[in-house]
């Protein structure tokens, strides 16, 4: 008796060491993220997967990332987002509002974390910041009230402006809604605003020539996928009509326009890796509060300043947190 069970024990030890083993041996699934974009910044990309490293996941070892990208052409996004839900990635990361939309409209059940929209609650994206709800959670980039101390930041650089040319482009809800804050914050600094919508290359051209017809003597351009795609052709027509201009995000400042108020998108994208760090480790996205930037820099370019003339006041440059020269 004392033998049959000392046997029955090592034969329930012996399974179990093999069942040990087998499951370890069987290959771990490889977690798969898509990545959806309006276009295709190489920069967000770079920065999320330096998010991603950060956390131990290194892109083609034990992670898979799924790029689509629209081509800057808002209209393929939720066949593109569809793409992804048939490919049945464990989240979906989406920069910008028209890309969060698709991804959206196209899944209630896959995760998605959305980086650099602009109010995700007045957009309808989350219920709330601090419970977002559904299958959805990420970081917010504006905080209330920037569009207008960008456009003051703007009549402090350039004193004699009354009358600011807004483009922005309509197929983006965050643009919609900061065009409406830019207008009550314009009634304040005793500025008129020309409004021009751009959503395609084409209307880059129109919106400029229609800037000298309404005497608009500053620029602002709202953060968007499509206008930072066409950076260099709007601030080389900014500088071609001598017009000062402050953009949505450093990028365009960097790369050769005048000044910037903005929060680091790059930040978001990095940022966002935590997000699917957190979700592929079991916690669900409506679990996940929304961030919002606490951190706004200035940056100026007086290279650019210089090729339309303009000298910033001194005040303005000592409030600068980078100044390109």
């Amino acid at each position: 008796m004392r033998k049959a069970a000392v046997l029955s024990i090592l034969f329930v030890v012996v399974l179990f060491a093999v069942a040990v083993i087998a499951e370890a041996q069987q290959p771990k699934k490889v977690p798969r993220i898509g990545y959806l974009t309006l276009t295709a910044s190489p920069r967000g990309p770079e920065a999320f997967l330096q998010g991603l490293r950060e956390l131990g996941y290194i892109e083609g070892q034990n992670i898979v990332i799924e790029y689509r990208h629209a081509a800057g052409r808002a209209e393929r996004l939720p066949d593109l987002a569809a793409e992804l839900v048939r490919l049945n990635v464990d989240v979906i990361v989406a920069g910008a509002s028209q890309s969060v939309r698709a991804a959206k409209q196209a899944t209630k059940t896959i995760p998605i974390v959305f980086h650099g929209v602009g109010d995700p609650v007045a957009q309808g994206i989350v219920a709330s910041l601090a419970r977002p709800g559904g299958n959805i959670t990420g970081l917010a980039s504006l905080s209330p009230e920037v569009g207008g101390k960008r456009l003051e930041l703007l009549k402090e650089a350039v004193p004699t402006a009354s009358r600011v040319a807004v483009v922005w482009n309509p197929t983006n809800s965050s643009n919609s809604l900061q065009v409406k804050e830019i207008r009550t914050a314009a009634q304040t600094l005793a500025l008129r605003v020309q409004s021009l919508e751009v959503s395609k290359p084409d209307d880059i051209e129109r919106a400029f020539t229609a800037i000298p017809r309404e005497g608009a003597d500053a620029l602002l351009v709202f953060a968007d996928p499509f206008l930072s795609s066409q950076r260099s052709r709007i601030f080389d027509l900014a500088t071609k009509n001598r017009l000062p201009a402050m953009y949505g995000q450093s990028d365009p400042v960097e790369a050769g326009g005048l000044m910037s108020y903005a929060p680091s998108f790059r930040e978001f994208s990095r940022r966002a890796a935590y997000y699917v760090d957190k979700i592929l480790k079991g916690t669900k996205p409506a679990d996940l509060p929304v961030e919002q930037p606490t951190k706004f820099e200035l940056v100026i370019n007086l290279k650019a300043a210089k090729q339309i003339g303009l000298t910033i006041p001194p005040n303005v440059l000592a409030r600068a947190d980078r100044v390109i020269r």
